[in-house]
């Protein structure tokens, strides 16, 4: 039986979707191609007529994840004042809800050390959609010249990975809410900072 190319569009979709989710609860060698495809409902002889290769598939799940990361902080920011727009993606992203959820959350902490290891085809991929990230926080850092906000977004970002990375080794425990809420302050006293700092630099120019 043929399949029209819309159909076969929508089953490479199923497929990326479901597999970026598991690749996030499993990390990027913790679930099989057949597995993912059982998912899927598809047979384990029908992925290559969607995918080179496996590393093929993890790139576009690990794109996919990224990119919907990125959705997320535009719908969660779209109406706040620029200055309110950091402190809304940290508080959303330091919560115990996206601890607790690792398959429908960001793919850095989820993955990030396994994809250091991966090919650098796929770190290539990875890093691409990194600096869109980062573009994108630069963005919610107002007042302040962009190769500066763009040095404070990637610290921003860094901190607020790790700490979520730090708070699932801790698992549902003080010590994780502890580290969650760590995070928050940092990125929000340095959210508070910065229209200081700009107003203090702008006014020691001539």
């Amino acid at each position: 039986m043929r399949y029209s190319r819309e159909h076969k569009q929508e089953t490479h979709d199923r497929i990326v979707k479901k597999a970026s989710v598991r690749l996030r609860e499993k990390g990027a060698h913790g679930v099989g191609v057949a597995d993912l495809m059982k998912e899927a409902g598809l047979t384990h002889g029908g992925f290559y007529a969607h995918f080179d290769s496996r590393e093929a598939l993890v790139i576009e799940a690990f794109g996919y994840a990224m990119d919907r990361s990125m959705e997320h902080w535009a719908k969660l920011t779209g109406e706040a004042a620029p200055e309110k727009r950091l402190a809304l993606v940290a508080e959303s992203y330091l919560s115990t809800l996206h601890r607790d959820n690792p398959g429908h959350g960001c793919s850095i902490p989820a993955l990030g050390a396994e994809i250091a290891r991966e090919s650098p085809k796929t770190r290539k991929a990875f890093a691409g959609k990194l600096d869109q990230m980062i573009e994108m926080m630069t963005d919610y850092i107002p007042n302040m010249p962009r190769k500066a906000a763009r040095k404070q977004a990637i610290a921003t970002l860094a901190t607020m990975a790790g700490s979520m990375l730090l708070a699932r080794i801790a698992g549902s425990s003080e010590l994780s809410d502890e580290v969650l809420k760590a995070g928050r302050d940092s990125v929000l006293d340095g959210a508070k900072r910065e229209p200081k700092v700009a107003a203090a630099k702008k006014a020691k120019q001539p």
